[in-house]
């Protein structure tokens, strides 16, 4: 115990570690000599949470296995794309006709991973109000930072797999549960998201935790998808309106490499939630590992190159050359040609393995905000605003190294566009903007413009299955509430 008590003193002693705060709990799994199926779930259930720092070994349990795999589900999403392209197995996902047998059971693990942090999530929601030596405060916030998680997860679920069971606080040591539709999964997603959002504070008690902005930030992604325009619009206003956050300035790619994704970085202005890494064992960040490739030496474990593009790609053809985000590909010919492009977004050339770089990946941050605002208020007036137009425009002042504050003549004239040629303006800012950040499959699928922009650049039809990914047959066999009938289509 008191190596233990040693361990978790030096922990939250050392800063970059302290944002990667999932350690604690893996400790006390490690000292305790048992596996995550053995007795410390009666331990954690019956007698764990009583004191403030249970609690938040707790809370850190339930980050733990969406963080550890949100690498491989952005790469995933963002072979899903019409400029992006999965190699080997991975070339399934951009063929856009479902699924093969090893990616089926690859995804089951995410779809594990992600009900793994819900149970976890739910265990505190249902315990931390019984701890016998915590103050409500205390109780409160770290039932608002489970839910808030809790809802995120769901928001992954249902976005890729579509209505799925929901398991909660009540009910989620149940075996068998019916699937909810995926109306009954966004009532639930937002029922949580209220309730975080009036508890959570203003500012992150320490790195990495949500906010109430967090909140915000993911009540608004989630109205955008459900075409509530005017509630996306007040929300993402609400981010911006609070002058907590702002784009961080660039000039050059180096800027968006170091300053905005580098590894060094603890926090900027611009994050309002990303999950954390740093540059310790089992504690790092594998996304660069799967985009990087050796030859360029910007991470020094080389790189799987197992995401790339192309320059003779429409979407690359189109992308005006002046824009700084367009220079974070390499052309670099591994085999597929002289043409093919490598990601060099995420750079670490002092990472501690090949999953061990220090770069945190973005779930929300500001610039997303200020986007979903120009898109939002425009769908509701029925045309571009000004405010929205301004919005838009900061994000493209900065990508060509301008002032983000500063009128310009790169910037776009709300004159000039109806609604629906801005909404196309929107999803290409939005395209360049957040390239392995997940969101492109995302923004295709809510607007109905897969099919067309995918036939269009790739040539290829998508199949239906390949809109919703195959629910687990672990779930179907094994829960009595759910049948084959249960199972997406073409699955």
């Amino acid at each position: 115990m008191k190596n233990l008590e040693i361990t978790i003193y030096n922990f939250k002693n050392n800063l970059k570690t302290n944002i990667n705060f999932i350690g604690i709990f893996i400790t006390l799994l490690v000292c305790s000599s048992c596996s995550l199926d053995e007795e410390p779930k009666y331990v954690v259930e019956e007698g764990f949470y009583n004191t403030a720092e249970e609690l938040e070994i707790a809370m850190n349990a339930a980050y733990s296995p969406i963080r550890g795999l949100y690498a491989e589900q952005t790469a995933v999403l963002d072979a899903h794309t019409d400029w992006g392209y999965g190699r080997g197995s991975r070339a399934d996902y951009n063929d856009f006709q479902g699924f093969n047998s090893g990616n089926i059971n690859v995804a089951g693990l995410r779809w594990n991973a992600f009900y793994q942090s819900i149970r976890n999530a739910n265990l505190i929601i249902r315990n931390a109000p019984l701890g016998a030596d915590v103050t409500q405060d205390e109780i409160d916030l770290i039932v608002s930072e489970a839910k808030f998680l809790r809802a995120l997860n769901y928001f992954i679920l249902v976005r890729n797999w579509g209505g799925v069971p929901i398991r909660t606080a009540i009910n989620f040591d149940e075996a068998d549960l019916n699937k909810s539709n995926a109306d009954e999964v966004y009532d639930f997603i937002l029922q949580d998201l209220e309730e975080a959002e009036e508890l959570l504070p203003e500012t992150p008690r320490n790195v990495g935790r949500p906010t109430t902005y967090a909140v915000k930030s993911l009540m608004a992604d989630v109205y955008l998808n459900l075409e509530m325009y005017s509630e996306a619009a007040v929300k993402s206003k609400e981010v911006i309106d609070s002058n907590q956050f702002a784009l961080v300035p660039a000039t050059s790619i180096e800027d968006l490499q170091y300053d905005l994704f580098g590894p060094e970085i603890v926090s900027s202005t611009e994050e309002i939630f990303y999950f954390k890494y740093t540059r310790e064992l089992n504690h790092g960040n594998f996304l660069l590992y799967i985009l990087n490739h050796p030859s360029t030496e910007l991470f020094n474990f080389g790189g799987a190159y197992a995401h790339y593009s192309e320059t003779t790609n429409p979407f690359y053809i189109n992308w005006d050359d002046n824009d700084l985000r367009k220079a974070l590909w390499d052309q670099i010919d591994f085999g597929l040609g002289p043409n093919t492009l490598v990601s060099k977004k995420y750079v670490d050339q002092f990472a501690v393995n090949n999953s061990g770089a220090g770069n945190d990946i973005p779930v929300y941050r500001f610039a997303e905000m200020l986007l979903i605002y120009a898109e939002a208020s425009a769908r509701e007036a029925g045309a571009p605003t000004a405010l929205g137009m301004e919005a838009l425009n900061k994000v493209h002042r900065r990508a060509y190294g301008q002032d983000i504050y500063t009128p310009n003549v790169i910037d776009f004239n709300a004159a000039d566009y109806n609604l629906d040629a801005f909404i196309d303006l929107v999803l290409d800012e939005r395209a360049y903007e957040f390239i392995f950040e997940g969101k492109r499959w995302y923004d295709l699928k809510r607007t109905n413009k897969a099919a067309e922009t995918i036939m269009d650049v790739k040539g290829i039809s998508i199949a239906e299955r390949h809109y919703l990914w195959p629910i687990p047959n672990s779930e179907i066999d094994y829960n009595e509430f759910m049948s084959s009938a249960d199972q997406n289509p073409g699955y």
